[in-house]
């Protein structure tokens, strides 16, 4: 009997190792703002080429909120992130009033790990959509206690005065056992400990042009190393977020120089598919930022001119990009939170 028991852990330790190995990894990067316009001028302004060319499957996302036409980050973020409509400015909240699981804890459930990357904050309502539940994304000190007790493993993004210089007087960095907080790439990249957070700047991050470190396909390429370190399978949420920032300032180079940024981490991630086949990866927005139209340019050079309809966001639906692991299931026209459950059927996938 004491054998056939100790067989039987023995399987199914065997089993859930296997298990693991098989599940998928899921990459979703979203470039907040980021429309067709945005798209088609950072493709034109970079030779005519962009990494999105590669995914065969595309498809077209609703992005309205439960409560308007017109959403912001939190109610997308939320919409992705947890499968739910929600009001403006509510993070991880349905419409019901009730706390919503998003699919990084979902997916940390299931024994993987999990990572976020941001060119904003991470606090700011786009990547606090994946780890946390508040009334309204302005609360960025409640934001960044829930990321103390998050199932967060790896992140990089702005935001340490929100842990570290709160109005309540308490040090989070100094409260979260286990973590290990680096102030630079190398020193993230050589950290050995099982939760580490690479914080990009003290508040909002400077734009790309301004020398913003670091770049961001040199970021997802460090989180790439840092998640299959272990053999258990991921979720990494990528944001592009000053894409979005662009729009609202009706400033073009700034769209284009950030999309750049974001392309090139594209190119690493489609990379990271062909020689991890067991992957699923997303390119996506959360909503288009500005009503951006390419209106003439330089056949020559490719040099794209524009104007905008708005300083904030609009309406339109956004494309999604899918690659891997049920990628069959992306083409076509959906809401945005058909986002989340496809990737949660990818998620229960042995």
């Amino acid at each position: 009997m004491r054998l056939h028991l100790l067989s039987l852990v023995f399987l199914g330790g065997l089993l859930f190792g296997k298990a693991q190995e098989n599940s998928p990894n899921i990459i979703l990067m979203i470039g907040d703002g980021t429309g067709l316009a945005q798209i088609t001028a950072g493709m034109y302004a970079n030779g005519n080429k962009t990494h999105l060319e590669s995914f065969e499957v595309i498809g077209l996302a609703k992005t309205h909120s439960s409560n308007s036409l017109v959403t912001d980050s939190a109610a997308s973020g939320t919409a992705m992130a947890c499968g739910v409509k929600t009001y403006n400015g509510v993070i991880g909240i349905g419409a019901d009033n009730k706390n919503k699981a998003s699919i990084l804890t979902l997916s940390k459930k299931k024994g993987y790990k999990t990572g976020l990357i941001a060119t904003s904050s991470i606090v700011h309502a786009t990547p606090a959509s994946f780890y946390a539940n508040v009334v309204s994304r302005r609360q960025y000190e409640d934001i960044a206690f829930q990321m103390s007790n998050s199932d967060v493993d790896f992140f990089i993004g702005g935001g340490k005065k929100h842990f570290d210089r709160r109005k309540d007087g308490r040090n989070l960095l100094k409260e979260m056992e286990g973590w290990k907080f680096t102030t630079s790439l190398n020193a993230f990249n050589k950290s050995t400990s099982a939760k580490v957070g690479y914080f990009t700047n003290d508040d909002e991050p400077v734009r790309i042009v301004e020398g913003r470190t670091p770049e961001l396909k040199d970021g997802i390429s460090s989180m790439f190393n840092k998640l299959t370190e272990k053999e258990s399978p991921f979720f990494l949420m990528v944001e592009g977020s000053q894409i979005d920032w662009g729009g609202h300032a009706n400033d073009l180079r700034y769209i284009i120089t950030e999309y750049k940024d974001f392309d090139d981490a594209i190119g690493k991630a489609v990379a990271f598919v062909k020689e991890n086949p067991n992957t699923l990866l997303i390119v996506t927005a959360d909503h288009e930022t500005g009503g951006l139209g390419i209106s003439s340019g330089n056949i020559k050079n490719f040099n794209p001119k524009g104007g905008f309809v708005t300083g904030g966001h609009t309406a339109s639906m956004v494309p999604v990009f899918a690659m891997g692991v049920g990628e069959e299931t992306f083409g076509g026209i959906y809401e945005n939170t058909a986002i989340f459950d496809k990737m949660l059927a990818v998620l229960s996938k042995k």
